[in-house]
């Protein structure tokens, strides 16, 4: 049961390396002073297993590059009311997105085959399926905010997060830009 004096926060990571939660994890001791006004409702930094029906903030990192991540960016966006685009994987498609320079089957034969010793195959089992283009979140889904950054600073995670708990909608415009 959630905590009606503090705003509920979701996070998730798509395609991408992890590193904007790891930003987020990198605002230090301020996660002391977030825990007391913020309650992480689902994210992988925590335990719950299932996106809560409402939730006021969905972070969302990494691009759409499968099946699974599409799903994911659909379920975000119905059950969060703001929703936080996180990082340039998100926000532009950024590294993931270098494979759309090249056909999917060529992907796949490179992964799969080319660089296998042992049996080398595509899978078909419990692999979620490419999609044909990689997407930055807001190509399949309407985003609220954009924080570019690779990653985003702690610093900048933290401006965002303190001013949305203020009321006010940040413009990471002012601590960021697209790269740093």
């Amino acid at each position: 049961m959630s905590d009606p004096k503090k705003i509920t926060v979701a996070t998730t990571w798509l395609d991408g390396c992890s590193g904007c939660h790891m930003s987020f994890l990198d605002i230090d001791e301020r996660l002391i002073e977030l825990a007391q006004r913020v309650e992480v409702v689902y994210s992988p930094l925590v335990d719950g297993k299932h996106l809560p029906e409402t939730v006021d903030v969905g972070i969302v990192e990494g691009s759409v590059s499968n099946e699974e991540d599409l799903a994911k960016a659909h379920e975000f966006r119905r059950h969060c009311k703001f929703l936080i685009s996180l990082g340039d994987c998100a926000v532009n498609g950024n590294i993931p997105a270098m494979r759309n320079l090249f056909p999917l089957d060529s992907v796949y034969d490179r992964a799969y085959k080319e660089n296998v010793q042992l049996k080398p195959q595509r899978p078909n089992d419990g692999v979620p399926a490419l999609l044909a283009v990689v997407k930055p979140l807001h190509a399949v889904v309407p985003v609220d905010l954009y924080v570019p950054g690779c990653p985003p600073t702690a610093d900048t995670i933290w401006f965002v997060l303190s001013e949305l708990l203020e009321g006010r909608i940040p413009n990471p415009n002012n601590v960021t830009r697209f790269g740093a």
